[in-house]
C-alpha cells in the first residue's frame, strides 16, 4: 500500500518510524535527566560543599527556566524552523550537560542547569509535534505509543540508573551521559529529519513584512511561569503561605499569569495560542486530562523512593528498583494501548476505565507498612502505572483533534506545559501535605505516649521519639497516596465529555 503524503511530515520519503525513532532518542535523554539528578543530589551537594537546602536550587534553577520556554516552543519553532530549532535544543542541552559535570561551585552549576533546562523545554513539544505531522490519524495512536515509551517510562528508569551510577561512578556521570547520546542525536536528526515544505512556507508567512515579536508576551512569561515555579518548588522549604518570599512571588505570578491570558487573546500575533483552548473541546478537556496525569505520575514517582529511602533505609539504587518493575509493565502495555486507542474503543473510555484503575492502584498503596518487601512495595507501583498507557496515548492523540494541522507547534507546547505543571504542582502539593500531616500525626501520637501504656518503661526517651517520628511520617505517606487515589477515581467522568473521534478523521476536523 501506497503511504499516504503528508505535507507537514518530518520524514519525507522516508519510513515515518525510523524518523519517530531518531527524534525519541533526545527527549528521553531530557526526560530522564529530570529524574536520575534527584537521586545524586546529597552526593553533588557534598562535592560542591553546600548544605541540602542550597542545593535544591540546582533542581530549581532546571525547572525554572524550562517553565519558561515550555510556553513558546512552539512560536520558536515557527519562526526558527521546527528542525533547527529541535537540534538547537538537543545542542544547547547536551553542552549545558557537560557544563553541569565539570562544575565546581553552586554558582556554575546552578548557571549551567538554568542553560540545560532552557534547551530541554523545546525539545519535548517540538518533538510531540512532529509525530503529530509525520503519522496519519489512523497511526497516531500508535506513534505516540512510541513517543509514550520515552515521556512516561524515562521518569521510572531514571531514579534506577542514577542510583546505580551514583553509587558505582560518581555523579558526574549522571550528567556525562547525555554527551554520547546528545551527540548522536544530533547526528541522526541532520541526517533523517527533513524541514517540509508546508512548514517553511508557514515561516515565510509569519516573517513576511518583518517578525512582530510580542516582547509584552514573553516578558509576562518569564514572570509569571518564572516566579510561579520557584514558589511551587520551594513552597514547603520556605513554609508556604507563612513566608513572605513564597507569598510574594504567588502574587506576582498570579497578577502576570492572568496578565498574560488577557494579552494573548488580543494581541495580533500571540507568542501562545490560547485561542486553541475555544476552538476544541477536545485540546481543552485534554489539556485538563493531562495536567492530572502530570500531577499523578510526577508526584507518585517522586513520593515512594522518598518513603522508602527515609523510613526503610534504601539506597538509591533499591529506591530506584522500587519503580522499575512499574516501568517494565508501562513498556509492556504501551504498545496494547497504542492498537486499540481508536481503533477498537474510544480514547474517552479508555480514559475513564484508565482512571479508575489508576485510582485504585495508588489507593492501594495507602495500604503498605514499614515490613513490607522491596516486591510488594514494587508491585504497588506497578498497579499505579499499569494504567498510564491508557491514559497518555488516548488523551495525546485525541487533543489534536479540531486544531488546524498549522498549529499543531502551539498545540504541543501547550499540552506539554499542562503536563509539567501538574507535576510541579503535584510535588509541590505533595510535600507540603507530608509536612503537615506528619506534624498531625505526631502531635496525636504523642498525646498516646504515657509511663502507663508500656513506653515509659524500659525505653529511651531517644528510641520513643523516633518511633513516633516515624510512625507519624508513614501514616502521613499512606494519607496521600489515599488522597492522590481518590483525586483519580472522583475526575474520570471529565473523560465522558471528550467527543466521539471518527476514524480517520483528517486532522484539524
Amino acid at each position: 500500500m501506497a503511504r499516504e503524503f503528508l505535507p507537514r511530515s518530518a520524514a519525507g520519503d522516508r519510513n515515518p518510524w525510523l524518523v519517530g525513532v531518531v527524534i525519541s532518542i533526545a527527549t528521553f535523554m531530557q526526560v530522564l535527566d529530570t529524574t536520575i539528578v534527584n537521586v545524586a543530589l546529597r552526593d553533588v551537594t557534598g562535592s560542591l560543599a553546600v548544605s541540602y537546602d542550597e542545593s535544591t536550587w540546582i533542581l530549581t534553577s532546571y525547572l525554572i527556566a524550562n517553565a519558561i520556554v515550555l510556553p513558546i516552543s512552539g512560536w520558536l519553532a515557527t519562526v526558527i524552523g521546527r528542525k533547527r530549532f529541535y537540534m538547537g535544543c538537543v545542542a544547547v542541552f547536551t553542552a549545558a550537560s557537560v557544563a553541569c559535570a565539570l562544575s565546581t561551585s553552586l554558582t556554575s552549576m546552578v548557571i549551567a542547569r538554568m542553560v540545560q533546562g532552557a534547551g530541554g523545554g523545546g525539545m519535548g513539544p517540538t518533538e510531540q509535534a512532529m509525530f503529530a505531522d509525520t503519522f496519519p490519524v489512523r497511526q497516531r495512536a500508535q506513534a505516540f505509543a512510541l513517543y509514550g515509551l520515552t515521556v512516561i517510562s524515562a521518569p521510572a528508569i531514571g531514579p534506577v540508573l542514577g542510583g546505580w551510577i551514583t553509587d558505582n561512578l560518581s555523579w558526574h556521570w549522571v550528567f556525562l551521559i547525555n554527551l554520547p547520546i546528545g551527540l548522536m542525536s544530533l547526528l541522526l536528526v541532520n541526517t533523517f529529519v527533513v524541514e517540509p515544505k508546508a512548514l517553511q512556507e508557514d515561516r515565510r508567512k509569519l516573517l513576511h513584512g518583518g517578525l512582530r515579536i510580542d516582547y509584552v508576551g514573553f516578558a509576562l512569561v518569564v514572570l509569571g511561569f518564572g516566579t510561579l515555579q520557584v514558589a511551587l518548588d520551594r513552597f514547603d522549604v520556605d513554609d508556604g503561605f507563612g513566608s513572605t518570599f513564597i507569598l510574594g512571588l504567588s502574587l506576582v505570578a498570579g497578577i502576570a499569569l492572568v496578565t498574560l491570558v488577557a494579552w494573548e487573546l488580543i494581541v495580533v500575533q500571540p507568542l501562545i495560542n490560547l485561542r486553541l483552548f475555544a476552538q476544541s473541546r477536545a485540546f481543552a478537556i485534554s489539556c485538563a486530562l493531562m495536567f492530572l496525569v502530570g500531577l499523578l505520575l510526577i508526584s507518585t514517582t517522586q513520593l515512594l523512593p522518598q518513603l522508602t529511602q527515609v523510613l526503610m533505609g534504601y539506597s538509591a539504587y533499591q529506591a530506584g528498583l522500587t519503580l522499575g518493575i512499574g516501568a517494565i509493565a508501562t513498556i509492556v502495555m504501551m504498545p496494547l494501548a497504542g492498537i486499540v486507542t481508536g481503533r477498537l474503543i474510544q480514547p474517552k473510555w479508555l480514559i475513564a476505565a484508565a482512571l479508575i484503575g489508576s485510582g485504585w492502584g495508588i489507593w492501594r498503596s495507602s495500604g503498605l507498612d514499614l515490613d513490607v518487601a522491596l516486591w510488594n512495595i514494587s508491585e504497588a507501583r506497578m498497579l499505579q502505572v499499569l494504567w498510564l498507557p491508557f491514559l497518555f496515548i488516548p488523551i495525546t492523540a485525541v487533543s489534536y483533534f479540531g486544531v488546524p494541522a498549522d498549529q499543531n507547534n502551539q498545540a504541543s507546547a501547550l499540552i506539554n506545559l499542562t503536563r509539567n505543571l501538574g507535576g510541579s504542582f503535584g510535588i509541590s502539593g505533595v510535600q507540603t501535605l507530608l509536612s503537615w500531616r506528619t506534624q498531625f500525626h505526631h502531635a496525636r501520637l504523642a498525646e498516646s505516649v504515657t509511663p502507663y501504656n508500656g513506653y515509659g518503661f524500659g525505653h529511651s526517651l531517644t528510641a520513643i521519639a523516633h518511633a513516633v517520628q516515624t510512625q507519624a511520617q508513614l501514616m502521613s505517606y499512606l494519607d496521600i497516596f489515599w488522597l492522590l487515589g481518590l483525586v483519580a477515581l472522583c475526575i474520570w467522568p471529565l473523560a465522558l465529555f471528550l467527543p466521539r473521534m471518527p476514524k480517520g478523521a483528517p486532522a484539524g476536523h
